[in-house]
């Protein structure tokens, strides 16, 4: 495994006895360019405080805000590896299926850039796992397992509210990219993993994935709670946009007003914060004991 920060000892020790700005220019030039695809990934690397090398990322890595400045290498299927190599990685971080084999082959073929490819996660036990393959690669175990301190705290502080709170009915998601463009999700879907990591139920589904909505659907599903991405609200022009929707408002959930809007990344990304989302996502569709 490749040692990120081993010429600093040799480098400090230059300092010493050369030009202060000499070493620290050496210093500086001496730390690895990172790409990373994948807003789970890039969040892990921001969190071990690698952050400021990182030259550039994907359209997904949202969070902290601060990425979203760096140029963007594209979107999945849209990014090409002329346009990772054009910007002078050392090292390119990625989440497994989410570029094309040819462009992950094209990489691959340049000895000088170290390329990485890390499983895409969909639990809690996935996500500690993570963290720590991702700490172990830059051998830095212990910030790593700062990480996984605070994420084991925000799961204990939610088991610590589910434990004195009860489901307020059942929950479906809909993945939304405009009017015309809508899917409910159905078993194996990220939404159920994090639905049932907030305790919260699904509504029945004889499906898996994510299918087309339709309006017969909706109002034989009729949730209590319908959840989207902030983004896809969004694309629907917001809650007054979904009256547009039909069979929507016949539902309990719009009815009631339970409409819940996350963003993308901290609901689907099971990341460092996926309890966080999931306490969120709780105390949005759960009531107190008596």
């Amino acid at each position: 495994m490749r040692k990120l920060f081993a010429s600093l000892t040799i480098l400090l020790a230059a300092f010493a006895c050369g030009s202060p700005e000499k070493s620290v220019e050496s210093i500086e030039t001496s730390l690895p360019k990172i790409i990373t695809a994948g807003g789970t990934i890039s969040e892990i690397v921001v969190g071990l405080g690698l952050g400021d090398q990182i030259i550039a990322t994907d359209r997904t890595s949202t969070y902290p805000e601060s990425l979203q400045s760096l140029p963007s290498i594209g979107y999945r299927n849209q990014i090409k590896a002329e346009g990772i190599l054009s910007l002078g990685p050392d090292m390119i971080l990625v989440e497994e299926g989410y570029l094309n084999e040819e462009v992950i082959a094209q990489i691959q073929s340049i000895s000088t850039i170290k390329l990485e490819v890390f499983p895409k996660t969909q639990s809690k036990e996935e996500t500690i796992a993570l963290i720590q393959q991702i700490a172990a690669f830059f051998e830095m175990e212990d910030q790593g397992q700062a990480m996984i301190a605070e994420l084991e705290q925000d799961l204990q502080n939610l088991n610590d509210f589910l434990s004195n709170s009860k489901p307020n009915g059942k929950a479906a998601f809909v993945m939304a990219r405009g009017p015309e463009s809508l899917f409910i999700a159905g078993d194996g879907s990220f939404s159920e993993s994090i639905f049932g990591i907030a305790g919260v139920e699904q509504v029945e589904t004889n499906f898996e994935d994510f299918v087309p909505l339709t309006p017969e659907a909706l109002i034989s599903l009729n949730p209590d709670y319908l959840i989207l991405f902030e983004s896809g609200l969004e694309s629907l022009g917001g809650k007054s946009g979904l009256t547009k929707i039909p069979g929507i408002t016949e539902t309990t959930a719009f009815q009631k007003d339970q409409i819940i809007a996350m963003d993308g990344l901290y609901l689907s990304g099971f990341g460092p914060r996926v309890g966080k989302a999931a306490l969120e996502l709780a105390k949005a569709t759960r009531t107190l004991k008596n």
